[in-house]
């Protein structure tokens, strides 16, 4: 409870940090004017139109990215286990620059296929990959480190499908779909907000009923089901919900790279609990995805994808995880 509370905490500070610096500055008491229906003309529109639909697909983005690896790493049992290896986030990427080849090619890159096609490509892509590894990776039930293997698999496989369809495509789609497949909330509106919160209100929710068995699962499968614990049944809601959260965050931003992956391990080393907690986790995931996209917008003159920032905070980090899970395979 104390890191969730320092985490909202941290979260309004960095919102209106987000919200009030760019291009054309505004105070905090201006944001309050404007989100209370005062303000000048041009307040409301940075405020309103630009910098908080931005800011909140950020946080939303963030906390379905994070409770989707807390998910996954609480019943894989692997700090390493996350959307982003796991498949999930390659499989959206593939089917949004699917989409962006082809409509480009028919010459209907803008309208209906730029407002609705491509998240829409991104959510059924990493859905289709997700339920992908889960159908391969049952055996009688899940188990961690073969759902891990064919993860692997399937993001190669999505991954180079990504490269190809970007080397026949337009040089101009393909460009598009570089910034999509890095991961941006550039030109993100409410059209954006309110799929991702939706996505939220219900699935945390089903993750937090679910979730109590989480304790429970680490023991193995054998131990749960004498503790009366219905293991599949348990395990298959959980990781259905996970692969949700993904796709829903992936097709609203793009792949956010490592912010599955590291989220729940901060949040773990925050808590000093057994496994990730996952409201916990979803407060962090957003703190990290808008502190993120603060710092693409103002650390150069030009705007760099979020996913940028992310990815040169998670690598070492990723790093950092693989050096010590080796040296705990060697104690």
């Amino acid at each position: 409870m104390l890191v969730v509370a320092i985490g909202l905490a941290a979260l309004v500070a960095v919102m209106a940090l987000d919200i009030t610096t760019g291009d054309f500055p505004l105070t905090v008491s201006q944001v309050v004017d404007v989100l209370l229906g005062g303000g000048a003309r041009r307040d409301q529109f940075v405020v309103l139109e630009l910098r908080l639909p931005r800011t909140l697909t950020g946080l939303l983005v963030g906390g379905a990215l994070g409770l989707s690896g807390a998910i996954f790493q609480s019943i894989v049992r692997n700090p390493l286990a996350s959307p982003d290896l796991l498949g999930i986030t390659w499989g959206a990427g593939a089917g949004a620059v699917t989409v962006i080849t082809f409509a480009g090619s028919l010459g209907s890159i803008t309208g209906p296929y730029a407002e609705f096609g491509l998240p829409l490509a991104g959510l059924a892509g990493g859905l289709t990959a997700g339920l992908l590894v889960y159908a391969l990776a049952w055996r009688k039930g899940i188990e961690g480190f073969r759902m891990v293997l064919v993860g692997i698999g399937v993001t190669a496989v999505a991954g180079n499908f990504t490269q190809y369809l970007l080397t026949v495509g337009d040089v101009t789609d393909a460009a598009r779909a570089m910034v999509w497949i890095t991961g941006s909330l550039n030109g993100r509106g409410w059209e954006h907000v309110v799929p991702v919160a939706l996505a939220l209100v219900v699935l945390i929710p089903l993750a937090l009923v679910f979730g109590h068995v989480l304790g429970a699962l680490q023991f193995g499968d054998e131990t749960s089901k004498g503790l009366g614990v219905r293991v599949d049944l348990s395990r298959s809601m959980l990781i259905l919900v996970a692969i949700v959260l993904a796709s829903v965050a992936t097709a609203a931003a793009g792949p956010i790279a490592f912010v599955a992956l590291a989220t729940p391990q901060i949040a773990l080393r925050l808590a000093k609990t057994a496994t990730p907690p996952l409201f916990g986790s979803v407060v962090i995931g957003g703190v990290l995805v808008v502190l993120s996209d603060l710092v693409a917008r103002t650390i150069y003159r030009i705007e760099l994808p979020v996913g940028v920032v992310t990815a040169v905070l998670g690598a070492p980090y990723l790093m950092y995880l693989l050096v010590r899970s080796r040296r705990e395979a060697r104690i």
